[in-house]
């Protein structure tokens, strides 16, 4: 004859459910909060759960229509949804457990979706969750994660930055801050690709006298002359103009969207005025002037970057043998 095992009665102590569940409620008969866990209570600290009653506090999705606690013991071992009544309103889940004799229900939850929200807003730590629960380490990994992903993603943002540094550096002059031979060059490519819709004028300038400078007063004032040029050429012109040093003291001009040839003249002729005037270094006077060659995007069937340079430089030419500080507007033969 077999013998039949004795069960010995399961007891746990009331600080041993804290241990292992921190987020349950023990609901007794009348449907008031019994008990509630450490880490329940952190979450409603402007409310003192025990004594509370239980569908005051919490708004059941699962099961549904729960009043009173009768339908709680109904839904022994079901899955639970709730969310708090208060603001922030945190949603948690969990499983409803039905306690023998009249002991009542034992709602064991957990804060699923909303458990990043809630460690901010209360200051949870790892005590306050289960010491089989593995929340607190996957925060730790998603913020070590994040930490991460946000040192590459600055890291890109630092590479992104210096390389367009680089490039603005590529694209341009060092003593004067103009753009240089490669920037105008890129432009020109992309202002042809854009024509005839999109038109534009272009000056070839060149410092008469400017070796003169140098041989007399020195290269400190060769260079003052240069930047003191580059401002005039600048303040004459637009914003959306290009202003492009090209070689020791030539200079080309693009004047986007603009191939009124009076108006170009018009441009040059402030130009050459403001350079006639001495140009002061050192309680020296220097004196250049300019030579400017002109041409516009219109004047040809099929734009060619290097034929309209061609062009403007022969016209640049033209304004040399004139006797300087003049300006030619290019005319086809």
């Amino acid at each position: 004859m077999t013998k039949k095992r004795r069960r010995a009665g399961l007891r746990l102590t009331e600080g041993g459910l804290d241990l292992l569940m921190p987020l349950h409620l023990w609901i007794g008969l009348t449907g008031h909060i019994e008990r509630a866990g450490p880490t329940m209570q952190k979450l409603c600290p402007d409310l003192q759960l025990v004594g509370s009653r239980l569908t005051e506090v919490l708004e059941f999705r699962r099961p549904r229509g729960v009043q009173i606690v009768d339908d709680l013991r109904a839904a022994d071992g079901q899955a639970a949804h709730v969310i708090f009544r208060a603001q922030p309103r945190n949603s948690l889940k969990g499983i409803v457990i039905a306690l023998p004799g009249d002991q009542g229900v034992l709602l064991n939850l957990s804060l699923g979706i909303s458990v990043a929200e809630c460690v901010g807003r209360f200051g949870l730590k790892s005590k306050d969750f289960a010491p089989s629960d593995t929340t607190v380490e996957m925060l730790y990994l998603i913020e070590a994660q994040s930490a991460v992903l946000q040192e590459s993603k600055n890291l890109n943002s630092r590479l992104q930055g210096a390389k367009i540094a680089a490039e603005e550096q590529a694209f341009t002059d060092t003593l004067t801050g103009l753009k240089n031979r490669r920037a105008l060059d890129h432009v020109l490519a992309r202002e042809i690709t854009r024509a005839p819709r999109n038109r534009f004028g272009l000056m070839h300038i060149d410092l008469d006298f400017f070796k003169s400078v140098n041989d007399t007063h020195g290269h400190a004032a060769g260079d003052h002359v240069l930047q003191q040029a580059a401002r005039i050429f600048v303040e004459e012109t637009r914003t959306d103009d290009i202003v492009a040093r090209t070689g020791g003291d030539e200079f080309v001009l693009i004047l986007m969207g603009c191939d009124n040839e009076k108006i170009l003249t018009r441009i040059a002729g402030r130009i050459i005025k403001r350079l006639q005037a001495p140009i002061l270094f050192d309680g020296a006077q220097c004196r250049v002037s300019a030579s400017i060659g002109i041409t516009v995007s219109s004047r040809y069937k099929k734009l060619n970057a290097g034929q309209m340079a061609s062009d403007a430089d022969a016209a640049l030419y033209q304004s040399k043998h004139r006797g300087r500080s003049c300006f030619t507007m290019f005319a086809p033969p």
